[in-house]
């Protein structure tokens, strides 16, 4: 496994691509609303991503036709957006964006509650969020890998939901998808000893019910097999000498 070590130049520009897509986040957050389309949230996303002299990571990635992910309730992840899809109240939205900085990427995910929600649906989403920030915990030059992964885990379980298990986090650097890839749920083995200067996409999914999943027949949307909720938390994070450093939050 070749892991690559970011130099300052680069770091400095993911650290701009992780703001930018902060941003862009913050922006769509507030466009989150009943009775608007997944298609119009893609064309604000593309809008601001462009707005900011960034390329839109996952357009006509291994033939991905739009801007972002966009995936509701049951969907966990890849959700292509269209016109005829519209948010309705008690809907959870999972927005998974990416960003191309002057050749240098960031990854992050949110999941947002439209309008009035269950108490179940608010408590997914809250531990999702909160199960990367036990993983990070983790995320420190000198330990495993697989400490981050296990520490997911372990948070998510506690409150009755489930990690899914076939799909993962990964590297990010140059390329949208490096090494190394970054489960969310325990290993046999250790993992890599972390070392400053690595870049990760960390990003727990989370069922409220089992972790099975399925890909629908347009061959990118993953959606839980027994219908129930998924929620979607994701930040592009750098390994330094201390803390590590979550590049895709505005300081």
């Amino acid at each position: 496994m070749s892991v690559i070590i970011k130099s300052e130049r680069e770091i400095e520009l993911m650290r701009e691509a992780g703001n930018i897509l902060a941003i862009v986040h913050e922006e769509l957050e507030k466009y989150i609303k009943p009775g608007i389309s997944t298609l119009d949230i893609d064309k604000k996303a593309d809008e601001i991503i462009r707005s900011y002299g960034c390329i839109p990571s996952f357009l006509n990635y291994n033939g991905f036709p739009a801007s972002i992910c966009v995936s509701i309730n049951e969907q966990v992840v890849h959700g292509i957006p269209n016109k005829s899809t519209f948010l309705r109240d008690g809907d959870i939205v999972s927005l998974d964006a990416g960003v191309i900085y002057k050749g240098y990427q960031s990854d992050a995910a949110r999941t947002w509650a439209v309008g009035e929600v269950t108490k179940e649906a608010l408590k997914l989403i809250e531990v999702t969020e909160q199960s990367f920030y036990e993983g990070i915990k983790h995320a420190k030059a000198g330990n495993h890998l697989y400490e981050i992964s296990a520490a997911i885990q372990d948070y998510v379980e506690s409150f009755g939901f489930s990690v899914v298990r076939d799909l993962v986090g990964h590297g990010i650097g140059k390329n949208m998808h490096e090494e190394p890839q970054i489960p969310n749920f325990r290993q046999k083995r250790r993992g890599i000893r972390l070392e400053p200067g690595m870049t990760f996409a960390i990003e727990p999914m989370v069922n409220a019910g089992r972790y099975d999943v399925y890909w629908e027949d347009d061959d990118w949307t993953v959606s839980t097999d027994d219908g129930s909720l998924s929620a979607h938390y994701e930040n592009t994070i750098l390994i330094t000498e201390e803390e590590p450093e979550i590049l895709s939050i505005r300081k």
